[in-house]
């Protein structure tokens, strides 16, 4: 994760939407010299995402704060970890703790469900991708906290890749249509998918010569069906659409060759991380 205007940008607003004119609490009861150090802790078992940025962060606000990280982004962590010790300004270290600490539980908790979704595919050819279910804002950091926990990502917006949806079908009167319109407008390397519902869709879609199927909340055998086609043509296969923990190998195991999977960004539950003061 770079150090770009925006991301600098992106921290001192969020710095400034929790601190507004100052930290009231703090300021009334803390001594302006006082100093403090302390831990940000793992409470439980994680991987860890958003360290890099929370350093940022620290940097920004107050470039005399000690900083010394124990891990690294990206680092399966147990319960009990030291993620960071930090000394400095009480004043300033209190007032940044609740948004150091939404950082990392959010960006860890995304990391930490798309390492399991690895996990549960692990030993087959398989990749677990994201989409573009992310929160307005936040897009980058989210796709940086999957790619953090193993996974890999998806369009980064629509301007990076087509992806012809049913709606688009819906308008344009075919899948061949719009294939052929895509592929016209497009320059050659830009790889063109198309979704589909049914296993007659994705022969339409075979034979209109796509370069990714998306093969779009279909069961188990229609999986595996589509799968073959896609395999014969050498089209590249995504499976997508109530995909969990409990079924996501069973579809893996079908052949597809990706799994796009929602939940990694829209639904990924915070993780338990703490800041503790040692002094």
């Amino acid at each position: 994760m770079q150090r770009s205007p925006e991301l600098q940008s992106f921290i001192t607003q969020i710095l400034a939407e929790d601190i507004g004119r100052g930290d009231i609490t703090s300021n009334a009861i803390i001594p302006p010299d006082a100093t403090m150090h302390a831990a940000i802790v793992a409470r439980e078992a994680l991987m860890l995402s958003g360290l890099n940025l929370a350093m940022m962060m620290l940097t920004i606000a107050d470039e005399s704060l000690e900083v010394a990280c124990q891990v690294s982004d990206g680092q399966m962590i147990p319960a009990g970890s030291t993620i960071m010790q930090l000394k400095g300004s009480a004043r300033t270290l209190l007032a940044l703790e609740r948004t150091l600490l939404n950082v990392l539980q959010h960006l860890s908790g995304i990391a930490t469900l798309t390492a399991r979704y690895v996990a549960a595919v692990d030993g087959l050819s398989v990749r677990i991708v994201d989409t573009r279910k992310t929160a307005p804002g936040l897009r980058e950091l989210q796709k940086y906290a999957v790619r953090c926990g193993g996974g890999y990502n998806h369009r980064m917006g629509l301007d990076d890749g087509v992806l012809i949806k049913d709606n688009h079908i819906a308008i344009v009167g075919s899948i061949a249509q719009a294939v052929s319109q895509a592929r016209a407008a497009t320059p050659q390397l830009i790889k063109i998918e198309v979704e589909c519902d049914t296993v007659d869709q994705v022969r339409e879609a075979v034979a209109a010569k796509a370069d990714i199927i998306l093969l779009d909340n279909m069961d188990i055998e229609s999986l595996k069906h589509s799968a073959a086609l896609c395999k014969a043509a050498h089209i590249a296969s995504e499976a997508s659409g109530g995909i969990t923990l409990a079924n996501v190998r069973a579809v893996a195991e079908t052949g597809v060759d990706t799994i796009a999977i929602g939940a990694l960004t829209h639904s990924a539950p915070a993780v338990d991380i703490a800041l503790d003061v040692i002094s």
